[in-house]
């Protein structure tokens, strides 16, 4: 946001919020949905793979777990962003990477 002000001349001590920023730069954030696509499709290639990294994203190793409040896991985020349902959804998703494209494809043409 600090190079957008700086390209727009917007003083530092201008009140002006970074939604009205982005309004007068005619552009939108993009940083967070690219990150998400770039781990989606990283999450894909893990997933078509029957190596030790899916059993660790698929949380299928054996032991205890940690105390405290469990860490979100990364197919649980990532279902919620391709609106999936169920993590079990994406995960059979990425089973087909056709299907897996089309549906990092319309989560990011969502924005969300």
């Amino acid at each position: 946001m600090w190079f957008l002000r700086r390209m727009l001349r917007i003083s530092w001590t201008a009140k002006k919020t970074n939604d009205t920023v982005l309004e007068e730069a005619h552009t939108t954030r993009l940083l967070i949905s690219k990150i998400r696509k770039r781990q989606a499709t990283f999450f894909g290639h893990v997933m078509r793979r029957e190596k030790l990294e899916n059993l660790v994203t698929t949380g299928m190793l054996e032991g205890k777990r940690s105390r405290g409040k469990q860490r979100e896991k990364l197919i649980e985020g990532l279902a919620d962003w391709l609106k999936a349902g169920k993590s079990l959804e994406a995960i059979e998703a990425t089973k087909d990477g056709k299907k897996w494209r089309t549906m990092i494809a319309n989560a990011v043409k969502q924005g969300t």
